[in-house]
C-alpha cells in the first residue's frame, strides 16, 4: 500500500490524535505506562503515516515493511496508530487490558498487524535483526524499523545485537531510539549512563542520525537519510520528553507506568484539544 503522504501541520494533528487516544485508553484500563507512549509518539506517527509500506486489508502480505516495538509496555502508542490505520476498529481501544481483548498489556500476535510479542526488553533489535536477514535471504526489499527505550539500552543483548547487524552489513535495518531520559526507576543518567551514545553506536558500525524526536521535518528526514544508508544499518537517537504533550507527566519517572486517573485523563485531553 502506497502511503498518503500527510504534511507536517497534518501529521503534528494526527500526533495529538494519537496521544488523546492514549490517554483515554490507560484511563479507562486504570493502568499501563503513559510515559513512554507519549515520548514516542511523534515518531511513530510519522513512521506509520509517511514512511511504512503496509495493507491493513491484508496484514501479512509478504512484501510490508516491518516495525516491532521493543519496549512493548508502550503498545497504548502503537495500538492507537494501528487502529487510526484501519487494522481494527478504535472502538476496540477502550478494551485495553480488559479478559479476552485483543489490547493486552504487551504486544502479541493475536493482534491485527503486530507482528510479533514483546515486553521483555532488551531483545527487540535481536528479533528486527531476524526480520532483516530473512528479508536478505528470500531477496526481498522490505525495511525493517524497532522502536527501542534508553533504559533498555543499558542490557547486554541490544548490543550484542548491534554487533550482528553491522558484521552482516543489515542496511535494511533502522532503529529508532526514544531517548526521554527516564526509566521506571528514575533518570536514565543516574541508573547506568549510556553517553556517549552515538559515539558508541558508531564504534559499533552503525549510521548513526541524532534528531529533536518531537519535530516532525527533523523526523522526516531522518527516515529518509536511513533509507539512503547502504552496506550499515542506522540508528535514529531521537531525543524526546518523557510524557510529551500533557504538562504534569512531562519528565515526571512517576508516570513511566502509573496510569491517569479520571480526573488527570480530563485535564489532559484538555491540554491536547
Amino acid at each position: 500500500m502506497a502511503n498518503k503522504q500527510l504534511t507536517v501541520a497534518e501529521l503534528e494533528d494526527k500526533a495529538k490524535e494519537i496521544r488523546r487516544l492514549i490517554i483515554e485508553m490507560l484511563a479507562r484500563a486504570g493502568s499501563g505506562h503513559p510515559g513512554g507512549s507519549l515520548s514516542a509518539t511523534d515518531l511513530v506517527t510519522v513512521l506509520y503515516f509517511n514512511v511504512l509500506r503496509f495493507d491493513p486489508k491484508n496484514p501479512q502480505w509478504p512484501d510490508r515493511d516491518r516495525f516491532h516495538m521493543s519496549k512493548g509496555h508502550c503498545c497504548p502508542l502503537w495500538y492507537a496508530v494501528l487502529a487510526e490505520t484501519g487494522y481494527f476498529p478504535k472502538e476496540e481501544l477502550l478494551t485495553l487490558r480488559q479478559l479476552g481483548s485483543k489490547l493486552q498489556g504487551h504486544p502479541d500476535r493475536g493482534t491485527p498487524g503486530i507482528e510479533s510479542a514483546s515486553g521483555s526488553l532488551g531483545q527487540g533489535l535481536s528479533v528486527a535483526l531476524g526480520m532483516s536477514l530473512a528479508a536478505k535471504v528470500d531477496k526481498k526489499d522490505y525495511r525493517v524499523y524497532v522502536l527501542l527505550g534508553d533504559g533498555e539500552s543499558q542490557e547486554g543483548n541490544i548490543w550484542e545485537a548491534a554487533m550482528a547487524a553491522a558484521h552482516f552489513s543489515a542496511d535494511n535495518l533502522c532503529a529508532i531510539l526514544d531517548y526521554n531520559g527516564f526509566q521506571i526507576d528514575g533518570k536514565v543518567k543516574d541508573v547506568m549512563n549510556l553517553e556517549p551514545l552515538s559515539a558508541k553506536w558508531q564504534a559499533f558500525g552503525w549510521n548513526t542520525i541524532e534528531i529533536d524526536g518531537h519535530n516532525m521535518q527533523d523526523i522526516l528526514s531522518a527516515y529518509e537519510k536511513a533509507k539512503s544508508v547502504k552496506g550499515k544499518p542506522s540508528i535514529i537517537i531521537a531525543r524526546t520528553v518523557k510524557g510529551k504533550g500533557v504538562s504534569f507527566m512531562e519528565n515526571v519517572a512517576g508516570f513511566h507506568g502509573r496510569a491517569p486517573t479520571k480526573e488527570e485523563a480530563a485535564k489532559a485531553l484538555e491540554e491536547l484539544r
